[in-house]
């Protein structure tokens, strides 16, 4: 007959402290979701990567200035005298680069290419910004309308937004700034410029946040977190703006990190058709639309056309990367 367990004598209770505490003595704290997402991050170095190219363009940008003084020569400076006055082609080889010119010349003008390149970071990046920020917040505010009242409100905005992505974005976007005069609304020349660029790219894209958002809401707004706020009397503006925000600024993030190369490739195009930021102004698409008549000399096109690639690239890694360390399921 099998003797009965001694529970008197039973080890001593163990105390709370030990639990929380690990090899060495060192206490085990709990990771917030961004600690976890940073730290899957950094174990992926090509994400790494392409966010150290973001950074280190975004510097060039801010000290434009700074850099073509150190480098270069001002954007707007004519080198006539260094171009043949017949052909107009830079003299030397490889379009007249050197020390003092890193890219070579513009031809006819003699402009320096590299300070141009580095100035163009300025425009391209501050509209592709603006515009991402103005998508973001009225994507982000109609999704969350959409998906948590659902109903009229969620079939009226869903029609708006099925309109607004059957719209000829980039044909409207020419006539628009083609019939827009050098001064309005209190702007003019490039401010007018930029400002028309980032309301269109900006105002027209947000469909597409909006989507996901409407989605992600939809999930969240069955989760306990959310019956148990209304259950306490919490009203619409504390669900949306303290209960459903918060848990959704993850896929915000990643989105808005995909949709910056994107409004980059936008603004691009839109120099390069001749209705974006005007001349002397530099920008990528609007020197890759001066290279054109001037095939001969490939340095004139790949240099902008290169600015463009490695900027897209790099926002497309970092991104790819922000979503895979918010959601490793997608690997």
């Amino acid at each position: 007959m099998t003797a009965p367990l001694d529970v008197s004598g039973s080890a001593p209770e163990t105390p709370p402290e030990s639990v929380l505490e690990g090899a060495g003595g060192k206490s085990i704290a709990g990771r917030s979701l961004g600690q976890i997402a940073w730290s899957r991050l950094k174990r992926d170095k090509v994400a790494m990567a392409g966010a150290g190219i973001v950074i280190l363009l975004i510097l060039m940008a801010i000290f434009a200035p700074a850099i073509v003084g150190l480098l270069g020569h001002p954007p707007q400076l004519f080198h006539e005298d260094l171009t043949d006055p017949n052909t107009g082609v830079p003299i030397g080889a490889f379009g007249g680069m050197s020390w003092d010119f890193l890219f070579g010349l513009e031809p006819r003008n003699g402009r320096d290419l590299f300070s141009r390149v580095v100035y163009g970071a300025r425009i391209s990046l501050l509209i592709a910004f603006l515009a991402t920020l103005v998508s973001v917040v009225i994507g982000t505010l109609m999704g969350v309308v959409a998906g948590y009242f659902g109903g009229w409100v969620d079939t009226l905005i869903g029609r708006t937004m099925d309109i607004f992505l059957a719209f000829p974005l980039l044909v409207f976007a020419i006539a628009l700034v083609g019939a827009i005069p050098d001064t309005a609304f209190g702007l003019t020349g490039d401010s007018l410029r930029i400002a028309l660029l980032v309301f269109i790219i900006g105002f027209f894209n947000w469909p597409y946040i909006g989507r996901i958002i409407r989605g992600q809401t939809l999930s969240l707004r069955e989760r306990e977190f959310v019956d148990a706020a209304r259950s306490l009397g919490a009203r619409w503006p504390h669900i949306i703006f303290r209960e459903l925000l918060p848990n959704l600024m993850a896929p915000i993030l990643i989105y808005a990190t995909l949709l910056i190369p994107s409004n980059i490739l936008f603004e691009s195009a839109l120099s390069f058709l001749g209705v974006g930021v005007r001349p002397p102004t530099p920008t990528w698409g609007g020197m890759l639309a001066d290279a054109v008549r001037f095939f001969t000399l490939p340095h004139f096109a790949i240099f902008p056309g290169m600015a463009i690639f490695i900027t897209v690239l790099s926002f497309n890694l970092f991104g790819d990367g922000l979503r895979d360390a918010f959601d490793p399921r997608t690997r």
